[in-house]
């Protein structure tokens, strides 16, 4: 079950704001958070008008749990159903899929700038995740990281079973990266290829231990007040949402730093800097749900509780690893990964780019793209060359 809006009718008075009306007795002007689930929408809709490609939007029904399961999406009181946000794009006939999963505090929006490049080869399809942008956000009452991944892997399967979709390219960023391999694990019979583009969750806990600089920090009294909020599961969300009518000035100081003033590659222009920071902000100061996982999936420092390198070895998928060449998540972790890994893998390392490589350097992340899926777009696979200026990791 779907409730759909194609870019056509963006104008019209059926669209799935009407849906997910939001029934506060105040006006967003007179609110201490100025959002709500028609905001995000409406902010959603603003930033994808960038695209040229026609999509189609969807509020995707995943049910009030997995079949067979005591714990609803998960541990809500509730029984009523939730719904995955879900943007299609336009493609040729017989195109690979490529699904999209964004990472923390992102939402499918971040892909703005990918989503016509990709649909020219691919059929594309981004979500937000249970938890986050204009999915549902039910109460997050999991309590071990067992649970929270669950959370997330299940709730993808529901999605794919309601979307009906056999077999996938998936390609997941940062956190997304995280569910994305965690699934692939899982269920690797739906994936063709997984593309980790700056994957967190190859580091451990151990890891930090033995690092004296975080060590160090943590023995300091800032470090104390930090590594408490950290497992107080203080988010960044939280200074968003407690900022009140401040909370899209922060936002958009930080969208204009982070990807204008202190951008590493190509920098956003006005338009899509007011945009893609009117965005964010709704996305972020929404109520909290899937953001209050990170202290169950991560140790201080963004270290994994259940690091992905201990599942190397049981790999069953062909990978490819992206990373910005100025990434701030380490591309050893995949070569290390690789070592006991028993399936084709390639790390690859994009010029000009940091964390967010496909916002920073678009173009030759699309190129990168399209020569890590060589064997689905290619006649001939074998004799294609690695894009200029894309670097291999041995």
């Amino acid at each position: 079950m779907a409730e759909e809006i194609s870019k056509a009718d963006l104008g019209t008075s059926t669209s799935i704001a009407d849906s997910t009306k939001s029934r506060s007795f105040w006006p967003s002007s007179l609110r201490w958070i100025p959002t709500s689930t028609d905001h995000i929408i409406a902010a959603e809709k603003r930033l994808l008008s960038l695209v040229k490609t026609p999509y189609v939007q969807e509020r995707v029904n995943i049910g009030s749990g997995p079949p067979g399961s005591k714990v609803r999406w998960f541990r809500s009181a509730s029984n009523e159903p939730r719904f995955i946000n879900t943007v299609t794009f336009d493609s040729k006939a017989d195109s690979p899929t490529l699904v999209m999963i964004h990472g923390y505090a992102a939402s499918q929006g971040f892909f703005f700038r990918n989503f016509d490049a990709l649909a020219s080869r691919f059929r594309v399809i981004a979500i937000d995740q249970l938890g986050w942008g204009g999915s549902s956000r039910p109460d997050f009452t999991c309590k071990s990281t067992e649970e929270t991944e669950a959370w997330f892997i299940d709730s993808f399967e529901e999605w794919r079973k309601a979307k009906n979709i056999s077999s996938f390219i998936l390609l997941g960023h940062s956190f997304g990266g995280y569910v994305a391999a965690k699934y692939a694990l899982k269920h690797p019979e739906h994936i063709k290829h997984l593309i980790l583009v700056g994957p967190a969750g190859f580091s451990s806990e151990s890891d930090a231990k033995s690092d004296e600089t975080i060590t160090r920090f943590r023995a300091t009294w800032k470090g104390a007040i930090l590594s408490h909020l950290w497992e107080s599961n203080f988010t960044p969300q939280k200074l968003v949402r407690g900022l009140g009518p401040w909370g899209p000035n922060l936002v958009h100081k930080y969208t204009s730093a982070r990807f204008g003033t202190y951008s590493i590659g190509d920098i956003l222009n006005d338009e899509e800097s007011r945009l893609l920071s009117d965005y964010v902000y709704h996305t972020l100061a929404a109520k909290a749900s899937g953001e209050l996982c990170l202290k169950y999936i991560f140790a201080f420092g963004a270290f994994a509780r259940m690091p992905l390198l201990q599942s190397a070895s049981e790999w069953k998928v062909p990978t490819t690893f992206i990373y910005g060449s100025e990434d701030w998540m380490k591309y050893q972790g995949a070569q290390e990964a690789r070592k006991s890994m028993k399936t084709p893998c390639e790390i690859l390392r994009v010029p000009q780019a940091g964390h967010f490589v496909f916002i920073d350097n678009p173009t030759s992340f699309h190129s990168t793209v399209f020569y890590a899926c060589r064997r689905f777009l290619s006649p001939d696979p074998d004799k294609d060359s690695l894009p200029e200026g894309i670097i291999s990791a041995a």
